[in-house]
């Protein structure tokens, strides 16, 4: 059980950072739109991500090249690009608070929550390559454990935030207070397309 302990320790720790899925899926909750959905897309895409890590790193690690990491990056910048435009055409539109929205509205959730996800390298590096490289040298049973915990801290910070945002929404009905979050994020994000592009910028820079 120790490896399970730590493995959750070391999962929550690489989690808390914050980053452009955690913001997506606060403002699900403070919309209230598809959370159970969104949390649980994330945490099941940690699970997937978090066992491949322990299981087949050295495979990842081989094929892992930087230029794939380029490929992953430039994906990420016009996810994100795309999404900044998205939010600043929308920026004077009321914001609907509403679990029952439709099914365009599902479809797109979920496409942007798998973005989200699977276009950002950091995903891959806490997930795939930190945790995979931390359990390498552990017994299969402890690999299981490690995995495990590591799980259950992705299950519980997703539904957490999620659900958090949900309640405290009840309190940003007003206008206002939604342009001055949809300000916060499009800044977020922004800095993080730059952070990016950068990372792109060095690959060619160094070769």
């Amino acid at each position: 059980m120790e490896f399970a302990l730590l493995g959750f320790l070391t999962g929550l720790s690489l989690i808390l950072a914050i980053g452009a899925q955690n913001v997506f899926v606060i403002e699900q909750g403070l919309k209230k739109q598809h959370v159970f959905l969104v949390c649980l897309i994330c945490s099941i895409s940690d699970f997937i991500l978090i066992f491949l890590g322990i299981f087949l790193f050295h495979y990842f690690t081989q094929y892992f090249t930087p230029t794939i990491e380029l490929v992953f990056n430039i994906l990420l910048v016009v996810f994100l690009i795309h999404f900044i435009y998205s939010k600043m055409k929308s920026f004077n539109s009321q914001v609907t608070i509403d679990q029952n929205s439709n099914l365009n509205e599902k479809k797109d959730v979920i496409f942007k929550t798998l973005g989200f996800t699977f276009l950002n390298p950091h995903v891959y590096s806490d997930t795939v390559f930190f945790l995979g490289n931390f359990a390498k040298n552990l017994l299969i049973i402890e690999k299981y454990f490690f995995g495990i915990g590591a799980t259950i801290a992705s299950f519980l910070f997703f539904f957490l935030i999620g659900y958090l945002s949900q309640y405290f929404s009840k309190y940003l009905n007003d206008k206002k207070i939604w342009k001055y979050i949809n300000i916060f994020i499009i800044l977020f994000m922004f800095l993080i397309t730059v952070y990016v592009f950068g990372d792109v910028l060095k690959f060619y820079t160094k070769s």
